[in-house]
């Protein structure tokens, strides 16, 4: 059973949330602040975090950063939650480590499916085999195959193709992107991603149009 942690200051939202999730399985363990979030957090760790951004004692990109800059928490899945809708948001809200974004209101069912979604991907990632579509990623053998047909990569196209596999069905930030390749977010760069994209989906022939780009945000292997 999976254990998630709702940090909601608004009571009727958090009890909603606690309330749907509880209902489908999962263990749920609820704060109105941040003060008794990270005090929990000391103590055992969750599976995934269903995060609000307007909190009363710390904003929740704040919270983001630095769960993202501790060795022991930067892997855990992060859904932020908020009232915000413009697009500016939300790409932020990305680009500082976050895995996914709701914006209220939002309906039950919406929730308990992304929930869902981002435990498969987690799991997904400590997988040896990636098998989605025609694509197969071979991690032990670091070997990638469209239809059983070897497909010959770079180190860095397939470091690239493992990266966004491993979050299939959501957006990767570009930023993301070439600090976890290139160990960079320098703009100029950006040419360079593009590129290796580019001769990625080549590679991959028709399979390559599972990659798809979300303009001004980053890139996503549709599932």
């Amino acid at each position: 059973m999976a254990l998630i942690y709702v940090v909601e200051d608004d009571k009727n939202i958090r009890e909603i949330e606690t309330f749907a999730l509880k209902n489908t399985g999962y263990d749920i363990r609820d704060f109105e602040c941040a003060r008794d979030f990270y005090k929990e957090m000391a103590i055992k760790k969750p599976d995934i975090i269903l995060l609000d951004i307007m909190l009363p004692d710390e904003d929740g990109l704040e919270i983001v950063r630095c769960l993202r800059a501790d060795g022991e928490t930067q892997t855990i899945p992060i859904i932020l939650v908020t009232a915000k809708t413009s697009e500016i948001d939300k790409v932020k809200g990305l680009d500082i480590g976050a895995d996914d974004y709701m914006t209220k209101p939002f309906g039950v069912m919406e929730l308990i499916s992304r929930v869902k979604a981002l435990l498969r991907r987690s799991h997904k990632s400590e997988e040896k085999v990636l098998h989605i579509g025609s694509v197969c990623l071979d991690k032990e053998k670091h070997q990638v195959t469209v239809d059983g047909i070897l497909c010959e990569l770079t180190y860095k196209e397939y470091e690239l193709l493992k990266l966004l596999m491993n979050n299939a069905g959501i957006v990767t930030p570009r930023d993301a992107i070439l600090e976890k390749i290139w160990g960079t977010n320098f703009e100029g760069e950006s040419r360079t991603l593009d590129m290796h994209i580019k001769t990625l989906r080549q590679k991959l022939k028709e399979a390559g149009r599972m990659i798809k780009t979300v303009r001004n945000v980053g890139y996503m292997f549709t599932t």
